[in-house]
């Protein structure tokens, strides 16, 4: 019996062949290309039909069927972006386009985990987009395959009215993660992937794209992923369909489709062009300027059921192991560097969060005070910095662990990026925003938008994040496979309120400071009602 049991395995080994580059997806064949580094790569892997014509403002489908062979050696176009020059070549409303990296050897049998990343870009850009995978799977020792996408983001994701509900579809960025999921599930297999093994990532927009599956259809469990890993889970503000009428009503006016009965075919008769010409932000209704997203996921009582505090508070969201994390100067990139008085820090937050009461900016501005001082900066620029990257990244975070950590999630880790880069910390920006990509993904792979001190002073930290990281994507626990003499990332706990503190040479477990705490109680308290 001993001999057949290992002449059967044996013969499974060698049945089982490397995957081949040319890829058969159904309703199509892709053919990709293999590196000497033992990794391929397919690109431009269309997920779903070209979003143009009647598609657009509706619901992705299905990719079209062609027999031909395509070529899987360049990146999909990104999808078009609010504020986004017109003609731009490197961008297209034809964009729903996917890459995978896969280590060479991997076979249909192989059925290694998957990281899967939504980019972020606050849903009005793809910022992240083509971000190459190599990095991370010769972290994982070949252990991973690694995908990552472009989703339609600005009215062409997130337009909604009363005309887009009748005649279209509402989220339809969402919707095209959700489909690029469901793409995954179905064929990733044929690259050695395994469907039952998928950890859903992404920073900003795309950590709060995170929380949004996590808590869609009211929580509702597709088996499309297995655990999560959010970078600067971003709770901006969400609208109802009603609330972001003055949003389509702007557009139909600066478009000249106003004289048209059927507005919303007017608008998708125009060229990309022509509507891209009159994309931009708008102030909201009783704010005094324009916010830094004004295109967003909206609530439609289907795939966004409840603002997404209320949604974790009640428990309807998927209990999976999770980690979330910030930096630890998460408002500074965002806010201008001018700000001279409290009444302009006032007006900026309350043009990002249009439901801020003065009651609310009075307290924000108590437990706020006048903070620390750069060259060349106002008086009230980190003030207001502090305040807007707490408000809107880093008290979700928190709160999201604590309620983890309330519901028996018993793999549940926080995060704190403090990696001290000269130039950004002389500068007063400091440990800014998602800057943790560079090292997670490599610096090399992330088309040069990493500190240059990451592949020097710095570098140090970049195989230790990797092998937090991939220890995570492999085995949804980020200690079982982390770099040897790094310490044991502990689990937070409501009583604990502990995280692991990312420096060069010195990461180690860290509890929130009370300070911190009491702020981010104060506003976590307040998200339901400024629409978080």
């Amino acid at each position: 019996m001993a001999r057949k049991i290992i002449s059967v395995v044996a013969l499974c080994c060698y049945l089982a062949k490397a995957v081949d580059t040319l890829v058969d997806v159904s309703y199509t064949k892709y053919q990709g290309t293999s590196f000497p580094n033992g990794i391929s790569q397919w690109l431009g892997i269309r997920y779903a039909a070209p979003p143009v014509g009647n598609l657009r403002f509706a619901a992705p489908q299905d990719p079209l069927s062609n027999s031909s062979i395509q070529l899987a050696n360049e990146h999909g176009l990104v999808c078009l972006g609010t504020g986004g020059s017109p003609t731009d070549s490197t961008t297209s409303e034809d964009c729903l386009f996917l890459d995978i990296y896969a280590p060479t050897n991997a076979t249909s049998w192989s059925k290694l985990p998957v990281y899967f990343f939504i980019q972020g870009g606050g849903f009005n850009t793809n910022s992240n987009a083509n971000y190459n995978g190599t990095g991370l799977i010769k972290a994982s020792e070949m252990n991973i395959v690694v995908v990552n996408f472009s989703y339609r983001v600005g009215p062409y994701g997130f337009l909604a009215s009363e005309e887009v509900l009748a005649g279209g579809s509402i989220n339809n960025g969402l919707k095209d993660q959700r489909k690029a999921l469901q793409w995954v599930h179905k064929y990733i297999s044929r690259f050695g992937g395994n469907p039952q093994h998928v950890v859903l990532g992404g920073n900003s927009a795309g950590a709060a794209s995170v929380t949004l599956h996590l808590a869609a259809y009211g929580g509702r469990d597709d088996h499309l992923f297995h655990a999560t890993a959010a970078e600067s889970q971003s709770f901006g503000p969400v609208l109802t369909v009603e609330e972001s009428q003055y949003q389509y009503n702007n557009l139909v006016i600066r478009t000249g489709c106003v004289d048209e009965v059927d507005t919303l075919s007017c608008l998708r008769n125009l060229s990309a062009e022509s509507l891209q010409a009159n994309n931009c932000n708008t102030p909201s209704p009783g704010a005094q300027a324009t916010p830094l997203y004004m295109y967003g996921p909206v609530i439609d009582y289907d795939f966004i059921q409840d603002y997404t505090y209320r949604s974790f508070e009640r428990g309807r969201y998927l209990k999976l192991p999770a980690i979330y994390g910030d930096d630890t100067n998460e408002g500074t990139v965002f806010t201008p560097k001018s700000t001279s008085t409290i009444g302009q820090s006032s007006t900026f937050l309350q043009a990002q969060f249009p439901a801020l009461t003065l009651t609310h900016l009075r307290t924000i501005n108590t437990i706020y005070p006048l903070a620390e001082q750069y060259p060349s900066s106002g008086l009230y620029w980190r003030q207001l910095s502090n305040a807007y990257g707490e408000m809107r990244y880093v008290c979700p975070g928190i709160y999201l662990s604590n309620i983890y950590a309330r519901d028996g999630v018993h793999a549940n880790w926080n995060y704190r990026w403090n990696v001290i880069d000269p130039p950004s910390n002389a500068s007063g920006y400091g440990v800014t925003h998602t800057v943790e990509v560079g090292a997670i993904w490599g610096p090399e792979n992330i088309n040069g938008g990493a500190p240059a001190s990451y592949s020097t002073t710095n570098a140090a930290i970049v195989p230790v994040v990797q092998a937090y990281w991939t220890s995570f994507v492999r085995c949804f626990d980020p200690n079982r496979f982390r770099l040897g003499g790094t310490p044991e990332w502990e689990e937070w706990t409501v009583d604990g309120y502990q995280r692991l503190m990312f420096q060069t040479n010195e990461t180690g477990m860290e509890r929130v400071e009370g300070g911190q705490r009491t702020r981010c109680g104060y506003l976590s308290g307040i998200g339901v009602e400024i629409g978080q």
